[in-house]
């Protein structure tokens, strides 16, 4: 019997052979009668906060179900859900209320069976759609591809259990064309497949602007929204929909024409920010090489008003949404719409931003030396600050190039208890890190706790050691504090030798 893992705890599942949970939602339907049912499709780092936000909405009194996949890398969700613990480790007080709030209205289920779809007023899809990437050898973008099977399998599944008259509102970021081309043609055949109606039904796409981290549920409920549906009373049905979930005396929800363009309007911003990044790693390099400080040179760009948002360097991007969806939006132009040309610029921005952990890593040896025979403990594993999210992490990458050298390899993450890539435990307590055995410390991701003057305190307590900041984390005074005793290098900074 397959056995799943629970990320949190360490307590392990069996994940039954018989996949029928039908008796438990028909339960909790049965104890929520009255209400509308909102059905999630996927638990992870969006799908399970969007299931917070919905049972605990701001004018409609939900059933909420999230339902999720029966394999070792998301049973565990669905058993710490019922079981009464949250699946996610954020900096966010509020996950927190919104959960107990729910356990306390008993609103809220999770489940592994594709029947609740047959209850949903609307289905929320918060699933995973990958881009496969071929990269050189830790390096640059070599070639990539979409596969679309998995998601539209996810599309069957509710097509195949959905009632005629149900919303689906994808909120997964997805090639543009996707809704129109995908999405529809499924949902159309798995319903005329059951002989029911098409007049019914609506579909619409809402993307997310998730932020892990502080502002995690406020990022759903009182950030902007951008919306379509294929047909007008298809929008008009995410309309009200969203009304009852967003707080829009706090921000706007915007319409636009078709779901088209809000399919690409997710990627555009995502792609936005990626080559920003990406400018600005890449000028990282050449301030290294010509011996300058990047940091103060956007200071000094940035007091101009129209510079502001000149973005500092860093270790790479990260994270789900960056790492792929200038991608996503390549191949929808040549696969959805037949275009010949791909979308240069955000492709090689994806390239340029691959590429920054292996210059990190070069750069760590330029500087440091031979770390074969080194204890080198990496302050965080996550993509970006206060987050527990280590998918597509820079990190890893870099890990993984110091492991490989024969070094000693410690991780802490306050955040992550279990790194799921890696497949191995994580350290939270700092203290338990940081001792007389320590050589090389690599600051790794931007947690609130490594600013602290307790953590400056902390290194100051070791003995003379190596101190590798790969995003610029310290400040002037700290760095000059480190610098009194240590060896230290700022990614960015070639004007520290």
């Amino acid at each position: 019997m397959a056995i799943s893992v629970n990320r949190l705890t360490q307590d392990t599942y069996e994940i039954p052979e018989n996949l029928d949970d039908s008796i438990v939602i028909y339960d909790f339907l049965s104890r929520n009668e009255g209400k509308k049912v909102v059905v999630v499709q996927g638990l992870g780092f969006v799908g399970a906060v969007m299931s917070l936000v919905c049972a605990n909405a701001l004018t409609e009194e939900y059933a909420v179900i999230g339902v999720d996949l029966a394999n070792e890398n998301t049973f565990w969700k669905i058993k710490s859900i019922n079981d009464g613990t949250f699946p996610l480790i954020a900096d966010d007080p509020k996950i927190a209320d919104f959960f107990n709030n729910a356990k306390a209205k008993g609103n809220f289920l999770a489940t592994y069976d594709p029947v609740a779809y047959k209850y949903a007023d609307v289905v929320i899809v918060d699933i995973n759609l990958d881009v496969q990437k071929e990269s050189y050898e830790r390096g640059g973008l070599r070639d990539f591809d979409v596969n679309l099977n998995g998601f539209k399998a996810a599309i069957q599944s509710i097509g195949r259990n959905c009632r005629d008259d149900v919303l689906v509102l994808v909120e997964t970021t997805v090639p543009p064309g996707t809704c129109e081309q995908v999405v529809k043609p499924i949902l159309e055949e798995e319903l005329i497949r059951r002989e029911l109606s098409l007049k019914n039904y609506r579909l619409g796409h809402s993307y997310e602007r998730v932020m892990p981290g502080p502002q995690y549920i406020d990022s759903i409920r009182e950030f902007p929204r951008v919306y379509a549906g294929v047909t007008e009373t298809s929008a008009d049905a995410v309309e009200e929909f969203l009304k009852t979930i967003i707080d829009i005396s706090k921000c706007e929800i915007t319409r636009l024409e078709h779901t088209n363009a809000t399919e690409m309007a997710k990627v555009l911003e995502n792609s936005y920010r990626a080559m920003n990044i990406a400018f600005a790693v890449e000028w990282s390099r050449f301030a290294e090489e010509a011996g300058v400080d990047l940091y103060a040179m956007v200071n000094a760009v940035r007091a101009r008003p129209t510079h502001a948002n000149l973005m500092y360097p860093g270790i790479g991007v990260g994270g789900y949404c960056l790492t792929k969806d200038p991608l996503l939006a390549s191949w929808a132009r040549k696969n959805h719409f037949g275009s010949t040309s791909d979308l240069e610029m955000s492709i090689n921005g994806v390239s340029v931003n691959d590429q920054m952990p292996k210059f990190a890593f070069n750069r760590l040896l330029q500087v440091f030396g031979d770390v074969s025979d080194k204890k080198v403990t990496f302050l965080g594993v996550s993509y970006r600050g206060d987050v527990g999210d280590t998918r597509f992490t820079p990190v890893e990458p870099l890990v993984e190039m110091v492991r490989e050298t024969g070094a000693e390899i410690v991780l802490h993450d306050p955040f992550v208890s279990y790194w799921e890539e890696q497949k191995c435990n994580v350290e939270s307590d700092l203290n338990a890190v940081l001792d007389s055995t320590t050589d090389l410390i690599v600051v790794s991701a931007g947690h609130s706790q490594y600013k602290l003057e307790s953590t400056i305190d902390k290194l100051m307590a070791l003995n003379p050691a190596l101190i590798y900041d790969t995003i610029g984390l310290f400040d002037k005074e700290q760095l000059l504090i480190l610098q009194s005793k240590h060896k230290v290098s700022v990614l960015g900074r070639g004007d520290l030798k």
